[in-house]
């Protein structure tokens, strides 16, 4: 029989796992001016809206705050009694669920959702003076996640970078440096006597030889679509010369806003049969047919008004989005009725009409088989 060996060390205290945190943009943002936590915050909620309100006031912000990853941190609930009791919540004034536009590189806009978390129960005037407030959207729009990512310490796993050794004292106890390995002589094909041997021609000193790919990297886009008309029309064909007279003309062009695919468009279209002086024919299309001054793409007009980006609240139900006016207690009109119970029975319809439905679409079924 094994002898059990007990310690009289102190095991080590169970670390609970973290709480799963939203990507950047997402998650849990709590609201300002709350009253100090207490024992007594959410006294006269039911027990089960208590016991996910206590949860939710604990978590940190930019907790993710979906129904499932709730619902896996609160093993005595499931998904559906989590979405009951955050629409509770939303009603009893603790919760909003906003989503706000965000312009990224160019003129791509994301939507950002947040959830809006208050321990103080506030009422629906509070909730539309502060989501219409400039501190809401500010406090909605994601932080950069290039800032975080450059703040952020290194991993413990990362080993410390390690100076570099000190350099070895120069005396008779350094140690010689290893010589080179002998390379074996190489080959050569035996030369005839009357083959004389052709000294090979090198560059001047402080000369690097010209390609053609560095020749047309230090030329201008517009010196190069000048010198690509003869490939295009052999009637336009220029010289070198040519090229750099007509540069500052197409130069212009380009920075207009044009394309040099638009400017080779330009000066190749509706050539007479035979050109007598390309230079003259293109200098005079380069100065008459210049195009207007185009805005620069991204720019708005200079008496164009700023975008101002509002924040729109989704149904804590079913996720509908509105301006936060539309839908008190953080529910849309349908949700509300049903949250109540005051379903309006006059526009509902009796149980007689709903059978006569389902009796014709069965009807319509039989006729839409095949014989």
């Amino acid at each position: 029989m094994a002898t059990q060996h007990l310690s009289s060390a102190r095991h080590a205290p169970a670390v609970s796992p973290a709480y799963p945190m939203a990507k950047p943009g997402y998650g849990k943002r709590s609201a300002p001016d709350q009253r100090p936590r207490t024992r007594d915050d959410f006294a006269l909620l039911p027990i089960r809206e208590r016991y996910v309100a206590g949860f939710v006031d604990h978590l940190p912000d930019g907790a993710a705050m979906s129904v499932k990853t709730l619902a896996k941190q609160l093993p005595l609930y499931g998904q559906q009694a989590i979405s009951t009791s955050l629409t509770a919540l939303s009603v009893a004034g603790h919760l909003r669920r906003v989503r706000c536009p965000v312009t990224g590189t160019g003129d791509e806009t994301r939507w950002v959702f947040r959830t809006f978390w208050s321990r103080t129960a506030r009422d629906n005037e509070w909730w539309n003076t502060y989501l219409a407030t400039e501190q809401a959207t500010v406090t909605a729009a994601p932080a950069p996640e290039a800032s975080a990512r450059d703040t952020a310490p290194p991993p413990p796993w990362v080993p410390a970078e390690e100076p570099p050794p000190p350099p070895a004292p120069e005396g008779h106890d350094a140690e010689p440096a290893p010589e080179p390995t002998a390379v074996p002589q190489q080959r050569t094909p035996a030369r005839t006597p009357d083959a004389a041997p052709t000294p090979p021609q090198l560059p001047a000193p402080g000369t690097v030889p010209a390609t053609p790919h560095a020749v047309e990297a230090g030329r201008s886009p517009a010196y190069l679509a000048l010198a690509r008309l003869g490939r295009q029309d052999h009637r336009l064909t220029l010289s070198a010369d040519d090229c750099t007279t007509l540069e500052p003309l197409a130069a212009q062009w380009l920075a207009r806003g044009v394309s040099t695919d638009y400017l080779t468009s330009a000066l190749t279209a509706g050539l007479p049969a035979q050109v007598d002086s390309p230079l003259g024919l293109l200098r005079r299309r380069l100065t008459d047919k210049i195009p207007p001054r185009l805005p620069t793409a991204g720019s708005p007009p200079p008496d164009a008004p700023t975008p101002t980006h509002h924040l729109l609240v989704e149904c804590t139900d079913c996720g509908r989005p509105g301006p936060p006016q539309a839908l008190p207690d953080g529910l849309c009109r349908p949700c509300r009725e049903a949250h109540s119970g005051s379903v309006d029975r006059e526009n509902s319809p009796h149980p007689t009409d709903i059978a006569d439905v389902k009796a014709h679409m069965n009807n319509l079924r039989g006729l839409l088989k095949p014989v």
